[in-house]
């Protein structure tokens, strides 16, 4: 079960599951995405990233420090959109933040940059950030 950011909005929680992960945390296939949770309170930023028309847009973030991952701190995910670096636009959900440090060791141990896809999708007339965990096969 995930853990719940506790301010945030029912709909903003992000949404993923370790049922999409085999062994080791691999995606199942290549069409497994991971949406952030409490991207409510960036909008103004996503649609900035839209009207640009960045693409493709990757992740901008780095594994947790020794001390941020003993006080379980959250990840907070920016997006790279090939020019810059975005402003905060959500958080990684609570309990799957082991998913996205196993993809970003894969993506080092097999030699490429450590940025995870991402698109931005409207959802509940809001919108969110997938992280297309799929591509980091």
């Amino acid at each position: 079960m995930v853990q719940e950011f506790p301010d945030v909005e029912r709909n903003d929680r992000g949404k993923g599951s370790f049922s999409q992960y085999r062994y080791g945390l691999m995606p199942n296939n290549p069409r497994v995405r991971l949406r952030l949770a409490a991207s409510n309170a960036y909008q103004r930023e996503l649609q900035e990233i839209l009207d640009s028309g960045a693409s493709p847009l990757e992740t901008a973030f780095s594994r947790r420090s020794q001390q941020e991952d003993s006080i379980d701190a959250p990840i907070e995910v920016r997006l790279f959109t090939g020019t810059r670096v975005s402003g905060p636009v959500g958080f990684i959900p609570r309990g799957l933040e082991s998913i996205v440090d196993e993809a970003l060791s894969r993506l080092d141990l097999n030699s490429r940059k450590q940025r995870i896809p991402a698109v931005i999708v409207r959802s509940g007339g809001r919108l969110r950030v997938e992280l297309l965990m799929g591509q980091t096969r």
